[in-house]
């Protein structure tokens, strides 16, 4: 199946139902929109509504329902920054978790902008080092 063979690293060291819906998702949109950038868009958007992304992994949210602005209008002509699977419409005080999870320095004086944004980076940075990892075996 493509979609098995196109997931991301971030995805493969994810939940199984992580994995199973963007497997699920990315076949059904390539079989509309056919191989390519819309495929993997629509996919992660469907993993964004239930996961975020934490370190170099995603979590399940605990809730469903879109992450960030983005992902609340959607839509190929409507163009907004995403948060990078950060949960951006989660409260502060779990912001401030997830942050405190990646022992994201600064963060008890930050507002939910800035903690989305240094949650993205450490997410970023955890990402990279994960890749380099699994590069060097």
């Amino acid at each position: 199946m493509p979609g098995r063979e196109d997931m991301p690293s971030t995805l493969r060291r994810s939940p199984d139902k992580a994995q199973r819906t963007w497997e699920k998702t990315h076949d059904s949109a390539v079989q509309t929109y056919g191989e390519g950038e819309r495929a993997h868009r629509t996919a992660f958007a469907a993993v964004k509504h239930e996961f975020e992304k934490v370190g170099d992994h995603w979590e399940s949210k605990g809730r469903k329902g879109p992450s960030d602005r983005q992902a609340a209008g959607g839509g190929p002509q409507r163009r907004a920054d995403t948060a990078g699977g950060v949960d951006a419409n989660a409260t502060k005080d779990h912001l401030m978790q997830v942050a405190r999870k990646l022992d994201v320095p600064g963060r008890s004086t930050m507002t939910k902008p800035e903690l989305v944004k240094a949650i993205e980076k450490a997410n970023n940075r955890a990402t990279a080092k994960a890749r380099e990892k699994g590069r060097k075996r």
